[in-house]
Order: C-alpha cells, then sequence, then structure tokens
C-alpha cells in the first residue's frame, strides 16, 4: 500500500477575482470546479488542474474576500514546486512572467517566483511522472505546466521522519526530503529550518497538502492511520474525493485524499468550471449561497473556437 506522491495543494486567497486570472490565464492551468468550502459555504473553494483535472495537478483555493496576508512559518508548506518538460520551457516562463511584472529567479533548471499574495511557487525540468497540462492558446502544449513534483515546508526533518517512514510508508531520499511514490506516480516533501518569525494563516498560504491514493485503498489508510494514534479525523465524503486529514509532526497538515468520483459527477468535462457547482445538501440553497460570491467569469468563455 503506497501513497501516489501529491493529490492536491491546498490554499487561502483574498481575492477570487485575481487569484483567477493568475492561475487560469497567466500560468495557463484550467479551471476544472467553481464550488465552495463544505465547511463554509459563504466562501469559494476554487480548483485548478490539468485538462482532465486530474490528483496529481490540483490546486485549490479557499477564498475569504479581504483576508489580511499570511505569513509561512512552521508547520507550512512555503513552496510548490511543479514540473515542465525543458530547459526551453524555463526559458519560456522566465519571459511570460517577466512580461506580466512577476519577478522570477532562474537558477539553471529551475524558475523561482510568488503568486500575488506571496505563495512560492517553483518550475523545474523533470520527466520522473507523465506531465499533467492544460491547453491554453497563449502557451505552447510542450511549455505548459505538468503537474507537481514536491512541497517544501518548515519544520523539523527529525520530528517528522519518523512518520513518513513508519506509518505512510515514504522512502528518504535525503537528509531531509522524503519520496511517496506508488504505482503511477510518486512526489516529494523536503523540511527547511523555519524562520524566527511564528507563522500566521491568511491570504497567500498554504492550508495543507493532500497526499493520493486510489479509492480501493483509501478505507485501509483510515485503518492504519488509526491504529498508528496520530489523531486523525475518519474518512470525510469531500464530494470530488474522500479524505482524511491529521497533522503530522512539525505541523504540517496532511490530507489523504482518493481518486474518485472525479469533477465529471457535475458537468462534461468540456463545461468544467464553467459554472459554481453545490452539493446536492446546499443546491436548494443556490439563490441564498450565490449572492454571497463574488462573481466570476467561465475563465474559457472568450476563447477561439479551436482553442477551446
Amino acid at each position: 500500500m503506497r501513497l501516489e506522491g501529491i493529490h492536491h495543494i491546498s490554499a487561502i486567497t483574498g481575492d477570487a477575482p485575481r487569484n483567477l486570472d493568475f492561475y487560469t490565464r497567466v500560468l495557463g492551468l484550467r479551471l476544472t470546479a467553481k464550488t465552495v468550502n463544505q465547511d463554509d459555504p459563504g466562501v469559494y473553494h476554487l480548483f485548478y488542474a490539468d485538462e482532465q483535472g486530474s490528483p496529481g495537478a490540483e490546486l485549490t483555493f479557499f477564498e475569504y474576500p479581504g483576508a489580511p496576508r499570511g505569513r509561512a512559518g512552521r508547520g507550512m508548506v512555503h513552496r510548490i514546486v511543479s514540473r515542465v518538460a525543458s530547459a526551453e520551457a524555463i526559458g519560456f516562463w522566465a519571459d511570460r512572467l517577466g512580461s506580466e511584472g512577476v519577478a522570477a529567479v532562474r537558477d539553471g533548471d529551475a524558475l523561482r517566483f510568488d503568486d500575488p499574495e506571496g505563495i512560492g511557487h517553483e518550475l523545474v525540468v523533470d520527466g520522473a511522472d507523465e506531465p499533467l497540462r492544460a491547453h491554453h492558446p497563449e502557451i505552447p502544449d510542450e511549455h505548459a505546466i505538468g503537474g507537481f513534483v514536491a512541497v517544501r515546508a518548515y519544520g523539523s526533518p527529525e520530528r517528522s521522519g519518523p512518520l513518513l517512514e513508519g506509518v505512510l510508508g515514504a522512502e528518504r531520499v535525503d537528509e531531509a526530503t522524503w519520496e511517496l511514490r506508488g504505482e503511477r506516480r510518486g512526489g516529494t516533501i523536503a523540511f527547511d529550518p523555519p524562520p524566527a518569525e511564528r507563522s500566521l494563516q491568511g491570504a497567500g498560504t498554504v492550508h495543507h497538502v493532500a497526499w493520493g491514493t486510489s479509492v480501493a485503498e483509501h478505507p485501509l489508510w483510515d485503518v492504519r492511520l488509526q491504529e498508528a494514534r496520530v489523531g486523525a479525523t475518519r474518512v470525510i465524503d469531500r464530494y470530488y474525493f474522500h479524505s482524511i486529514y491529521f497533522r503530522e509532526p512539525s505541523g504540517v497538515l496532511y490530507e489523504i485524499a482518493d481518486d474518485g468520483p472525479g469533477f465529471t459527477r457535475d458537468l462534461p468535462l468540456e463545461e468544467l468550471g464553467s459554472r459554481v457547482i453545490l452539493p446536492s445538501w446546499l443546491e436548494p440553497h443556490r439563490a441564498e449561497v450565490e449572492s454571497r460570491l463574488t462573481p466570476l467569469p467561465d475563465p474559457r468563455a472568450g476563447w477561439p473556437a479551436a482553442a477551446a
């Protein structure tokens, strides 16, 4: 029983329109679901991913309008690492981000930058797994972002290592890095020394990282975590997948998420992200829920027919 790398990463934004523009227009990801936070239905939960909405490429955001800027610190992910196919792709992104006024630092075959609210990103040349890409009329497919490689978090390798290896089945790569790899995909987490400033959860911070598994094996992870007494929740139905949450010893919030039923339970593939989707128990309250949400356009509404 092995975890399949990073399933998704969830973060917080205080400005959904700017967030949508950056991740769909600038970075070229696809808006695969526009729904609400099940625990707080008055705020958006936005999902960006590849063309299919695949686990391994899902970056999600909870929107709290006007939320103050947060600060990554101990027990928090501070950088999201994604793959591209080549050094030429790194050059393409350096130019594209520069043209958008986004400061980026190139270090060989890696490019580091922040989103508009301060979430750290890094693009690296990586061919370990099949790329998970979205289509965009301004971005050649061969240069498109291709899914997650890793996250970097502030924490203690000595404290986090035993759970990663002994419970989650991770393999140690170096003194501060572990890989979780299954039959289909893999992903790593690396720990850096925490800054002196205390962490502040808010806009521009990562809320949690989810590790992937199958529908068949998800209940077995529930059993393993309960037997290991890690303080995990029981299985929670998140509509698009099922989840278990727990904090690892450095304080990073983990989730184990399965790969079903996926985003097409609501809309056909070609219509993903085009309208607000609500869980069935909220559908009778649609008018009230939507009245509290900032209107967001379909990012693909104005695309040329060939691109769409």
